[in-house]
């Protein structure tokens, strides 16, 4: 199977030499981090057999969130963490998309394009969501950020995991919404979403970077019922800790052409796409997030700082009794992983041993010989640096002594001054003569 590394590996390198000084930093680190991954540059760790005594070398992962490889472990603790948050009640799966006319402005001010993204897409659903024609109620909004499409193009939108349901503003009783077929209406959500971002990036400043029509034209909203939740978490708990594609997606990559497999949203049928390893590059590493910035957040009831009101709403429910079929799909197991069998030996596992240490940087190239003569011996960082010794001149006082005092190097100025008591007297100098004679200011003179 051919993965993302190997063509990281081989096309990286003329990538970086060619955009390296258009590149972010955040690019930058991605593409060194994934060429790393699982070799010998990052160190591992060795396994033995307990019967047949066989030595397994294993070597770390990068641990990069946009390396396909990495963050197996950390995905299902995060999904087992999830699943057991969810309250006992049905779901709703919105998507807010961008538009096409703002995604060049996103692209280049990713970090406040994305965070307007998730606060106007969760205030106009809580703004509806507090309409008692509606629901009346606050419920819980769990929200993650997609930046592609199957086929690696840049598409960014927000898929937010929403109650279908909400805890009254006292606290007292869990209220389902007034319309049993939908949560609200898909169309004010729209219009409301868009007003959201265009006030938003008005107040940071970037309104006037788009374009009128982007204000008239509809915007894409779409809800749709999501059962017990468990399937959307699988969903989004699959590209959580990774970008875009996996590496089972990749088939070939041969004479510089990369080619995967997607399958096609509009009629559901398998696709494959060729692309050059520069252009798939590219594709890849436009939907890398910037340092720093958080893809998953929560609102509302789900929120870190809602924690009463959630155990509230979960004794409510409780109560109640579930209102939505369970989901087939079994919970992962969240306890630590055995430890793996051996290659060799049907009996034995492998048990670990000292970790391997990653190699030594190549020592730095000895610096080059000045041009006026050989090079100077270094001196040693306690020693002063020599000072030339000034010329005397007869009849003038020597240059002031230089005191020790605590730690400090001390001058002598013009003025004469007392230590304080307990430090070593000082001889006193009532004048300093400087070695070269002042010289005298000459005057200018105006020619008649």
């Amino acid at each position: 199977m051919v993965e993302l590394a190997e063509i990281v590996r081989e096309a990286g390198p003329a990538y970086r030499q060619r955009f390296a000084a258009r590149m972010p930093p955040s690019h930058l680190k991605a593409l060194r981090d994934i060429e790393r991954c699982r070799t010998a540059a990052l160190g591992g760790h060795l396994r033995q057999c307990d019967a047949c005594q066989v030595l397994v070398y294993s070597y770390h992962s990068c641990r990069n969130r946009h390396c396909p490889k990495c963050h197996g472990e950390q995905t299902r603790r995060w999904l087992a963490q999830q699943r057991a948050r969810l309250l006992p009640c049905a779901y709703y799966l919105l998507t807010f998309t961008l538009p096409a006319q703002l995604r060049d402005i996103a692209r280049a001010q990713q970090h406040r394009v994305y965070g307007l993204l998730f606060t106007a897409a969760a205030e106009s659903l809580r703004t509806l969501a507090a309409d008692p024609r509606y629901l009346g109620a606050r419920p819980g909004l769990l929200a993650v950020l997609h930046t592609w499409t199957r086929a690696l193009l840049y598409h960014p939108h927000v898929h937010m995991l929403v109650t279908a349901g909400g805890l009254t503003p006292d606290g007292a009783a869990w209220r389902d919404p007034r319309h049993p077929t939908f949560l609200v209406p898909a169309r004010a959500l729209s219009v409301l979403f868009r007003a959201k971002v265009k006030a938003a990036l008005d107040r940071a400043g970037l309104l006037h970077l788009v374009r009128p029509k982007a204000w008239t034209k509809r915007w894409v909203v779409h809800v749709q019922p999501a059962g017990t939740g468990q399937q959307v978490l699988d969903y989004l708990a699959r590209y959580l800790f990774r970008i875009a594609i996996a590496n089972s997606r990749i088939e070939r990559f041969q004479d510089g052409q990369v080619t995967f497999r997607y399958r096609e949203n509009a009629s559901g049928q398998l696709q494959h796409c060729r692309l050059p390893a520069e252009e798939f590059l590219r594709r890849f590493l436009q939907h890398v997030l910037p340092r720093g910035f958080t893809k998953v957040r929560s609102y509302g009831l789900y929120s870190p700082t809602a924690a009463p009101a959630l155990e509230r709403a979960r004794e409510l429910l409780t109560t109640r009794g579930p209102t939505a079929a369970p989901d087939p799909t079994p919970s992962p197991d969240p306890t630590p992983q055995p430890e793996p069998p051996s290659p060799t030996s049907r009996r034995g596992v492998l048990r670990m041993k000292p970790t391997l240490p990653r190699p030594a940087p190549p020592p730095p190239p000895p610096p080059a010989p000045p041009r006026g003569g050989p090079p100077r011996p270094p001196m040693s960082p306690a020693s002063p640096p020599p000072r030339r010794p000034a010329r005397a001149t007869p009849g003038a006082a020597q240059p002031p002594a230089r005191l020790q005092r605590g730690g400090l190097s001390l001058v002598r100025s013009r003025r004469c001054f007392a230590l304080p008591s307990g430090d070593p007297p000082a001889p006193a100098l009532t004048a300093f003569v400087p070695s070269r004679p002042p010289r005298t200011p000459t005057r200018a003179h105006r020619t008649p």
